[in-house]
This record gives structure tokens, sequence and C-alpha cells, in this order.
């Protein structure tokens, strides 16, 4: 499957969704920071090579720079609740001492996507959802601004929560293997360098044979797979930056500008160049994760 561009138009979108289907996943990433919040069935949920074993109620915060994949039983109804959030609208109603991107960008630091919760703070969020989704359909004066107001609430409650277990995160239903933790971070933090197989398993003295089928074995895809699909990220930002597409390329650890926009039109559907212009709504499969 092909994966296009995830684009959202607006400030936030809120899915309620219960189905059944039997669709095989691959990595991808959207444009917007997206939140599941898992009700019931049976999922492993891969965020950036982490897999967490999800139970009723977890929480999952993936941001706009991390790939992610669901493993579902198609045997069982998969029901949960997924909301994409505009970066850009979080930003807009931060400020210096209030960041509502805050439980992303800790999440995707110290690779703790999960917030396990409480029965309180369970009846909470089901209460801010509610109230947000009978606003959808209000009509009255200032109902948008009322909708945007319920949802930074939300925001507000979600983050005060994920900073008070941020360093009680537990590894129940988290399966890592800590030498393929310590590879992911080595990858992410020289993602713009020219890595390869070789030279990872000699980072860390291990035949590339058996850190190739450990790899595949422990995050659900291949290492090369891993390094193109964050380098596409990386490249994405840099074009939003408005970074030259020769400087894009070298800055994301491409051999050359020929397998770069390969590479690119591969995984977004669009050149490099035409990105800023022709971003796609998202695959309407890629909804239902």
């Amino acid at each position: 499957m092909d994966n296009k561009i995830g684009y959202l138009n607006d400030n936030f979108k809120i899915f309620n969704i219960r189905d059944k289907k039997d669709i095989q996943f691959e990595y991808h990433n959207h444009d917007f920071n997206k939140i599941i919040i898992f009700i019931n069935g049976n999922v492993t949920y891969f965020v950036d090579g982490i897999p967490y074993k999800l139970k009723p109620w977890d929480i999952l915060f993936i941001s706009n720079n991390e790939i992610h994949k669901p493993v579902i039983d198609s045997n069982v109804f998969y029901e949960r609740i997924a909301i994409w959030i505009s970066p850009e609208f979080m930003k807009k109603n931060s400020d210096a001492t209030s960041d509502l991107e805050k439980c992303f960008k800790i999440a995707t630091e110290n690779k703790c996507n999960r917030l396990r919760l409480n029965i309180h703070d369970i009846e909470s969020i089901k209460s801010f959802i509610e109230q947000i989704n009978i606003s959808e359909s209000n009509t009255e004066f200032g109902n948008e601004i009322l909708r945007n107001a319920l949802f930074i609430q939300l925001m507000i409650f979600l983050n005060r929560i994920f900073l008070k277990n941020e360093n009680m995160e537990s590894t129940e239903d988290v399966f890592y293997d800590e030498t393929i933790k310590k590879v992911l971070n080595y990858i992410n933090s020289n993602i713009d360098d020219k890595l390869s197989i070789d030279s990872i398993s000699s980072e860390f003295f291990i035949s590339k044979y058996y850190l190739m089928r450990k790899f595949k074995s422990h995050t659900g895809t291949s290492i090369h797979n891993y390094i193109v699909q964050k380098r596409l990220i990386l490249a994405k930002s840099l074009i939003t930056n408005g970074h030259l597409m020769s400087e894009v390329c070298n800055k994301c650890g491409f051999n050359d500008y020929s397998s770069f926009v390969r590479a690119f039109k591969k995984n977004y559907g669009v050149s490099p160049k035409n990105y800023i212009n022709n971003k796609n709504p998202l695959d309407i499969t890629l909804l239902d994760e």
C-alpha cells in the first residue's frame, strides 16, 4: 500500500471508530500530531520502533515526526478514538510557560508514547470529548470559539496528566530490547549522516545479519526502511522551511539526488519539489488506524 501524505485542514478532528477489518498497515507518518485513545480490541501499536500492547483506555501520543503502525487482530472489534491535531493550532495557543505540544515532545524524546490512566482521569476525558462532540453540531453564536476552547482544555488536562506521570512510565506491555532501543536512539541521533547497516553493526559490535534479524523482529520493519522513513520526515521539515532541494538531499543523508526523489515520491505520492503545493488528503485506509 502506498502511503499518502496525512494532511489536516482543520485545527483538530475527533473520530470515534469501531470496526473489524483485516488490514495490514505499514509504517507511516502524518503532517499532524495524533492521539489514539484505545477502548477495546487486540492491538499492538508500534511507534518509532517501540511496540505497545494496548489495554482499554490507554492513550498514545504520536507526533508528526514519528513513524507508526498498528498490528490489529481482525477477529475482534477494534474500538478507539483517534484525534488529529494541527501543530500550528497548538503553537498558536501555547505560550512560553505552557507548550501544548509538550506531551508529544516528551513522548518522542523519552520514547514513552503510552499513558495508562486511572478511573478518575478516564471519566474526565470522556466528559471533555463528549462536550467537544456535542459542540460540533451546535450553530449558536461563538460555537467555534467555544469548541476550540474545550479542546484546549482537553489538551491542558492531558499534558498535566502526562507530566505528572512522566517519570512513572510502566514497562508493562511495552516489549522492547535494550540493544534495539539503543540502536533506534543512535539512528535518530545520526539520521543526517551516512548511516549504513555495516556502520551501525560496527558501532554496537554486532554481526550485521544478527542485527538485521533482531531489528525486524522487535520493530516490525527493516533497518533500511526505518532509516529511509526517518530521513524523509526530516526532508519534509526542511522543504517546509524553505531549504533548496540539493541541501535537503545532503542534510538527510541520501547518497544521491535521484534516490532521494524516488524514495520521497514512493512514500508520499508527490515529488519533493511539488510537496508544498500538493499535500493530498490522507489515504482513506489510514483513517482506520
